[in-house]
Order: C-alpha cells, then sequence, then structure tokens
C-alpha cells in the first residue's frame, strides 16, 4: 500500500478514515472533506472538542496537552491527522 505509515504500522489513510467514521457520527448527513473546517462550517460546536479529544486520546492511546489545546490542531481531517502523527513521532505528509 502507499502512503504515510506511523511507526506503530498504521496507515495516514486508516488514521483519517478514522477520524471522518468519528466526526460522521456528529455530522450525520452533511458532506465534508478533509480540508473543511468542521468548526466554521457549522457540523459541530465548541462543546464537540472535548468528545473528540478523549476520542482521539483513547484510540491513538497518547495524551493531549494543554499546549496541544489549540483549535488548529483539531479544526479539519487534515489538521487532526497530521496533529496525531506529530504526537506518534512520525512525520505528517499527504498520504497518497
Amino acid at each position: 500500500m502507499d502512503g504515510i505509515y506511523m511507526e506503530d504500522g498504521t496507515h495516514m489513510n486508516e488514521i483519517k478514515e478514522t477520524l471522518r467514521t468519528f466526526i460522521g457520527g456528529f455530522v450525520r448527513s452533511k458532506q465534508f472533506k478533509d480540508s473543511d473546517n468542521i468548526f466554521e462550517a457549522g457540523f459541530v460546536n465548541s462543546m464537540f472538542v472535548m468528545q473528540l479529544i478523549l476520542f482521539i486520546e483513547k484510540e491513538y492511546a497518547l495524551a493531549v496537552d494543554n499546549a496541544d489545546l489549540e483549535l488548529k490542531n483539531f479544526s479539519s481531517v487534515d489538521a487532526m491527522g497530521a496533529f496525531v502523527s506529530s504526537k506518534l513521532g512520525t512525520p505528517h505528509a499527504q498520504a497518497s
């Protein structure tokens, strides 16, 4: 398979798909692209951030530190994928 892999073998596309599925449970019938700012588009609100952070911490066994609590890290699937890969210590280049 082409693309970026994490040190644990997880494919970047798998990370983004997992994030899309989680977010999709909250936006229901609305379509969104990986680059869409889900907050500016009105798909979710600021209360959703806490659920999202808890999901990311549990799903990827990582800690979101106070310094990480910037909306830009969670604004889109692309941003979240880059954030997760940076926390896992891997490059966050676009997957092919």
